[in-house]
Parts: structure tokens; sequence; C-alpha cells
């Protein structure tokens, strides 16, 4: 059996990628692919506790490196019983989020060391990276906004990042640009300003000339 294939999605808040995680596995699923739809951080009950820590309470609740460690943590184990064993199933992954956000999250904007960011990434990812992201760009003012109106009960509101302030996304999204410029062979940039249905097709279309599902 051929492993499945692994696409990430990557942007600041409010650009639609959960919106489009579900839309692009709906369009593989009809096209006969077993699909394993994800997020991080999150995947498995363990990760998704760690999740909690993360994105909720003060802005200040955790320092970047410490936020780092919490998402290295999740990912070890969302990688070791969930998307490595997914893709040698011959099933495909779309995730929410992965090291792309670490590196834009924490390094860029929240200034951790590369070298520690390297270590985690080199021991606990290996060689386990997406064959495509998109990464959803997205003007930060317009995507908070967004980000607020999703409806959700306080006491499972996922806003944490959100209050780090304007300057923090903006500098999120230069982050998730560079990325997206450095690795033109991985990463396809997406105007996350169009339409929904727009998008989607994009997205699609990207899939099947790139990936041929």
């Amino acid at each position: 059996m051929s492993p499945g294939k692994f696409i990430t999605f990557e942007g600041g808040e409010g650009t639609g990628k959960s919106t489009h995680v579900a839309a692009l596995a709906t369009r593989l699923h009809e096209a006969g692919r077993a699909v394993l739809q994800t997020r991080e951080p999150g995947g498995t009950p363990e990760a998704e506790r760690i999740r909690a820590l993360l994105v909720s309470g003060d802005a200040d609740r955790w320092s970047p490196q410490a936020e780092a460690l919490l998402n290295y943590a999740a990912r070890d184990h969302h990688l070791r019983t969930s998307i490595r064993p997914a893709m040698e199933r011959g099933t495909w992954v779309l995730c929410d989020r992965y090291t792309d956000s670490t590196r834009a999250y924490q390094g860029a904007a929240g200034r951790v060391d590369g070298e520690l960011l390297d270590a985690l990434e080199s021991h606990i990812v290996g060689d386990t990276f997406p064959d495509l992201t998109f990464v959803l760009d997205l003007d930060p003012r317009v995507g908070l906004e967004r980000a607020a109106e999703r409806a959700a009960p306080p006491d499972e509101k996922e806003d944490r990042f959100e209050g780090k302030g304007l300057q923090f996304h903006q500098q999120l999204r230069q982050a998730f640009l560079d990325i997206a410029g450095a690795h033109p062979e991985r990463c396809v940039l997406v105007n996350a300003d169009k339409s929904r249905e727009e998008v989607a097709e994009f997205i699609w279309d990207t899939v099947v000339s790139r990936l041929a599902p």
C-alpha cells in the first residue's frame, strides 16, 4: 500500500484554516481517498488536553518558550499515535497547523531561540514533513474580526492568542509569508480574502495538480 499524503494548513487567526481543511476532506472522500482530519495542538485526547492549556487563559499565561515546549509535547504524541500510523495505512492526513505555526508564533513573533526549535523539530518531527502546505494569508485586522465572531460558549473560547495584540499578529503574518517564500516546493500562498468558494476551488485545483488524488 502506498503511504498517504500529508497536507497542512497554516496562517494567522481567522484565516479559515478549519473551514478549508473540512472542505478538502470532503472532496478527497468523494475522490475515494481515506482521510484523517486533525489539528495542532491536539489531534489525540492527550494532545487535546495540552491544547486546552495553550489556547485559553490570559495572553501572558505562558512564556513563548513554554508554549513551544507544550506544542512539541502534544506534537510528539500526535505524530506517534495518529499521523504516522494513518499515513502508513495509506490515509491522507489533513492537519490544521503544524511546525510552521510553532516557527511563526513562538519563533518569529515570540523570539524563541531558533536552535531550541531546530532541536525539537529534529528529535520529534524527524522526516515527517508535509507533502504540501497551504499558507492562508489575510490582513490581521480582518482575521481578528472574523475570529471574534466565532460562536462558542464562554468556557470553550480559544482566544488566548487573539489577546496578544495587533503588532503580534502583524509579525505572525510576515513570518508566514517568509516561510512560504522560503519553501516554494512545499508551500502555496492562498489569498484568504477571497470568497470561501473561490479559496476552496483554488485549494482543490492545487491538490489535483501537485498530488493527483
